[in-house]
């Protein structure tokens, strides 16, 4: 998916103009890097766009930083210049897109690293 897609994905998941939806998915991607083990992190920036790859980018023989979801959403709001509730939304879309990017096999190994609620994020919401 090139990147312009994927943003405009982001968008209309997350309700938020491309232009957040750009900072939410940079957020989101680097936040996500933080919390994988290198080679995680790697193995999924082999299945986005060029552009987004520097994003997930660390070395393979760095230890990821233990934070939980609360922490998450904290630097994915901050980096983006998010609400907390827009950081919600931002990253539920950029994981559900990342999921679709990625496929199933790759993402659920990347998944189980994190805390479920993490995780849980990447599910559609269900529907009422």
């Amino acid at each position: 998916m090139a990147e312009p897609e994927f943003y405009a994905r982001v968008s209309a998941r997350a309700g938020v103009s491309e232009a957040s939806a750009r900072a939410l998915t940079e957020a989101t991607l680097r936040t996500l890097a933080e919390r994988l083990s290198g080679g995680e992190a790697a193995d999924l920036s082999e299945h986005v766009a060029h552009e987004l790859r520097p994003l997930l980018a660390r070395a393979r023989v760095e230890d990821p930083q233990a934070f939980g979801y609360d922490e998450f959403l904290r630097r994915i709001a901050e980096r983006a210049g998010a609400t907390p509730a827009d950081a919600e939304r931002g990253a539920r879309a950029v994981l559900q897109a990342l999921h679709r990017v990625v496929g199933p096999a790759e993402f659920n190994r990347a998944m189980a690293q994190l805390p479920r609620e993490i995780g849980e994020l990447a599910q559609p919401a269900p529907r009422v």
